[in-house]
């Protein structure tokens, strides 16, 4: 069932939506925030995203590899949502609560047509612990205003 390759974590962050949502949306920041540790090196695409951008990064797991993301959903201060080429999707969602935002991260590999490998070699149980680290990150660097041009959080 799709539902059932979903999965989601959310954590509150003492900042408003717009602020982290801004941080979301320019793909040259991320490596602030990446909790896979899978991040490498440059990051390349449009100083803010948009529904049908494309952006690509090096990424290392295992082997070295470059993937090319493309934002299939956006919804300004709210959602913004990318997958590349194996159809997994990764989606941000901002609930507004007052001076700060509810952030729920999401690994979304309903429509993969790996799904199946992917779930015998782990990467479910990697996502959400990558997925957690991610959102700890992100509340880190806003709140700190490392996004400013800080460093990422060790």
């Amino acid at each position: 069932m799709a539902g059932e390759r979903i999965l989601s974590e959310s954590i509150v962050i003492d900042v408003p939506a717009g602020r982290i949502f801004d941080l979301l949306a320019d793909p040259r920041r991320h490596p602030l925030i990446d909790g896979s540790g899978s991040l490498r090196g440059s990051v390349v695409g449009p100083d803010r995203l948009e529904r049908g951008s494309k952006f690509g990064m090096n990424m290392r797991m295992v082997l070295p590899y470059r993937v090319t993301n493309t934002v299939v959903e956006f919804d300004e201060g709210r959602r913004i949502a990318w997958q590349h080429m194996a159809r997994h999707t990764w989606r941000y969602e901002l609930e507004p609560r007052g001076e700060s935002t509810q952030v729920t991260e999401s690994w979304d590999w309903s429509a993969s047509p790996v799904a199946l490998p992917m779930e015998i070699a782990g990467f479910p149980a990697r996502n959400r612990s990558a997925i957690r680290a991610s959102l700890r990150h992100l509340k880190h660097v806003v709140e700190s205003r490392a996004d400013l041009g800080g460093s990422p959080p060790a």
